[in-house]
């Protein structure tokens, strides 16, 4: 099948079909003989893991190391639970951050008065923020 025909099936954009290809994470489409890409059912299972993958938020690099993993019928599954562990704990990183940012906004959402004034604390802390101060002055907002 064509890549258009493997983007729909597999769920996979042909762009991002390329990517992969041009990346090294799935092996180059077979060519027809007038050059356009022929992939196989074999490859739009291999498309539709990578898809599901990236849906549970791994990086190209940790698929490209779940897929060989995949790939090698002699893998021990403790390699591929370390892998998905790992995903776990930085999806776990990721939300108490979002839910420290949220919070942060809900707080200066708060301060202000959404009135015709000019006077605004959310602009205020976006103008008066210092890297080396913002995870304590972040917590202190949070309080």
């Amino acid at each position: 099948m064509n890549i258009g025909e493997a983007a729909r099936v597999s769920g996979v954009s042909a762009k991002m079909i390329r990517y992969y290809e041009q990346t090294g994470l799935i092996p180059p489409a077979e060519r027809t003989a007038a050059g356009y890409r022929d992939y196989s059912t074999n490859d739009v299972h291999m498309l539709r893991f990578i898809r599901r993958a990236r849906d549970l938020g791994f990086s190209v690099a940790e698929i490209n190391e779940l897929l060989g993993l995949w790939r090698d019928r002699s893998r021990q599954s403790a390699d591929v639970k370390r892998i998905a562990l790992a995903r776990i704990r930085d999806l776990r990183r990721k939300i108490e951050e979002m839910e420290q940012m949220a919070s942060a906004l809900e707080h200066l959402a708060s301060c202000c008065s959404g009135d015709n004034r000019p006077d605004c604390p959310i602009l205020a802390d976006l103008e008066n923020h210092d890297d080396d101060d913002g995870p304590k002055r972040l917590r202190g907002a949070l309080n």
